[in-house]
């Protein structure tokens, strides 16, 4: 090898060392920035106080390895028309990872108790059926924004998707078969999230927002409406077995009643928005594991909660 390719040699491979070095520095940069966010968000979570303690009341039922449905008689109005249909309310706990913001599979210190709701709508537009689902984590601790809501929405024109994750602001992605809407990622500074509120209510009651204050709508209400996302002020009543929400800017005015009594359960609810209503009415509950209730046999627990 002469000395000129010798030195080129010796040059690329400083260079190559070099860029290997760097790339490795800079994925440990990487990585300690994402694990400095994610000791943020346990360590944010973990240093509030909690506003609520569970007794032996709260445990026996919430903590008996089952969840709660409720199925209800839905009406909805859906454009211009009110449409038959049903809707459930699944509640369950379930240790919650505060930084990745997923169910934890194992136990961990870090983990977050949390009061699941799934719910869910099913109801027909004239030919086309409607799916909608929401899935909202409140911490039981009850002191703090619900860490993380999605949503979906399923009809024959194409689905969305919309998700709020609970960080040092609120950060949502949102995904829309819709060109004004698309693909979009922002934050929202925090405020009153109208999807904990049903969760909420269930832990404590008397803890729900009162008078003046600032709101998130439901993703579901957002979606459907294509109201923007974003806080309204809001004003709420409570009343035992009534919890009453106004949001003069849109129009809009939902009524929950429920059991005044421990569980709490929701009985039914008017959800009213430019003079039309929608109603559910509760038609049977059921405490079940039902992630185990998945063979033919188990169909007949559909006909239990009237959804058959």
């Amino acid at each position: 090898m002469t000395p000129l390719k010798h030195s080129l040699f010796i040059l690329a491979t400083l260079a190559l060392f070099s860029c290997n070095t760097q790339n490795k520095q800079d994925n440990k940069a990487i990585a300690k920035v994402k694990t400095i966010k994610a000791v943020k968000t346990v360590n944010t979570i973990a240093s509030k106080a909690p506003a609520f303690k569970p007794n032996k009341q709260f445990n026996d039922y919430w903590y008996a390895g089952e969840a709660e449905i409720t199925s209800y008689q839905l009406d909805q109005s859906r454009y211009g028309e009110n449409r038959k249909g049903t809707a459930v309310l699944v509640f369950v706990t379930e240790p919650f990872l505060a930084d990745t913001q997923v169910k934890a599979d194992q136990n961990n210190p870090t983990n977050v108790n949390v009061l699941k709701l799934n719910s869910t709508k099913k109801f027909n537009t004239g030919i086309y059926p409607y799916s909608i689902m929401q899935s909202t984590f409140y911490p039981i601790a009850n002191n703090q924004h619900a860490i993380k809501v999605s949503t979906s929405v399923q009809e024959w024109c194409g689905h969305v998707y919309t998700q709020l994750n609970n960080r040092e602001q609120f950060q949502i992605t949102s995904h829309s078969y819709f060109q004004g809407e698309a693909d979009q990622k922002f934050n929202l500074d925090k405020a009153v999230l109208e999807n904990q509120i049903w969760t909420q209510l269930r832990i404590d009651p008397s803890s729900l927002p009162k008078d003046n204050f600032k709101i998130i709508p439901s993703l579901e209400f957002t979606r459907l409406t294509h109201a923007p996302l974003k806080p309204y002020n809001a004003f709420a009543e409570s009343k035992p077995g009534q919890y009453t929400l106004t949001i003069k800017d849109l129009d809009r005015q939902l009524i929950i009643n429920y059991n005044p009594e421990f569980p709490y359960q929701i009985h039914s609810w008017e959800d009213t928005q430019n003079g039309k209503t929608s109603k559910a009415t509760k038609l049977a509950t059921l405490k079940t594991a039902y992630w185990n209730k998945k063979s033919n046999a188990d169909l007949e627990l559909r006909k239990t909660l009237k959804l058959e």
